[in-house]
């Protein structure tokens, strides 16, 4: 298990939208990516994650909206995350047809990323609860490189949800829209077997947008044994096998390289 990470090499500031402050964790230079974190919050392994992608030539803005920053996931405090967040208003858990509120503020950091860093564009990758975030905040010209791990909103609890996409039909369009004007791409990833994030979801995303949409799909078999419960789900964090030729770091590298492929100045 991991063990707490402070976090030290990384700056703490803070940045305010919509009346609304937060603490972000930024580091590197080059273009900006907009690291968002899966539940329960930024864990060592999200914060190893954010660490790889500096590595490789960009600032990390990293928001710390959930959790304790750099405290291991546990299954407790996984839960009492999750219960947290079921009552935000900030998260439309079940809601199909409508970007979670949280999406606005996320859109504006994006912003303020790209003002400071520069480049042409910033790229964004959410995880599981957050993994949507990217394509709702895909409606916005300056992100370039969305990347959606295991997208798991909204939750696939009742019938029709499994396709359902976080943004609303007017976003959806748009999204589409720059797909087909701006040569916009979309980055996902999941394992096979994830009932949270399923498989009909990534289906609708493939009919949505057609080859744009770049879908790595890793068998269960490859993730990480330790000691989570199956089916698997964090691809290039908790489930990660970060040794070459394992099929998570296969999809570690693509993820990098979409970066490095959309960001280049």
């Amino acid at each position: 298990m991991a063990t707490f990470d402070p976090l030290d090499d990384f700056e703490r500031d803070s940045f305010t939208a919509d009346h609304v402050t937060r603490r972000v964790f930024r580091k590197g230079a080059g273009p900006g990516v907009l690291v968002i974190s899966e539940i329960p919050g930024i864990t060592p392994y999200v914060a190893d994650f954010a660490r790889r992608v500096v590595d490789e030539g960009f600032t990390v803005a990293m928001p710390d909206f959930i959790g304790e920053a750099g405290k291991p996931m546990t299954m407790p405090y996984t839960l009492s995350a999750m219960a947290k967040v079921c009552i935000s208003r900030e998260f439309s858990i079940f809601r199909r047809g409508a970007a979670s509120p949280i999406t606005d503020w996320m859109r504006a950091c994006a912003r303020d990323l790209h003002q400071r860093a520069g480049g042409p564009g910033v790229g964004a990758i959410g995880m599981c609860l957050t993994g949507g975030f990217a394509l709702a905040m895909a409606v916005d010209e300056e992100l370039l490189a969305p990347v959606l791990s295991q997208p798991s909103l909204p939750f696939p609890l009742l019938p029709g949800l499994g396709r359902a996409l976080p943004l609303s039909n007017e976003d959806l369009a748009r999204v589409r829209q720059r797909v087909a004007d701006d040569g916009l791409e979309i980055l996902g990833m999941r394992f096979e077997g994830d009932l949270v994030c399923p498989r009909a979801r990534f289906d609708r995303l493939a009919e949505e947008f057609g080859d744009a949409f770049i879908r790595i799909e890793v068998p269960n078999s490859a993730a990480n044994p330790r000691g989570r419960p199956n089916p698997p789900h964090s691809v290039v964090t908790t489930d990660l096998i970060d040794q070459p030729g394992e099929p998570t770091h296969d999809a570690l590298l693509r993820c990098l390289d979409f970066f490095r492929q959309k960001l280049a100045a």
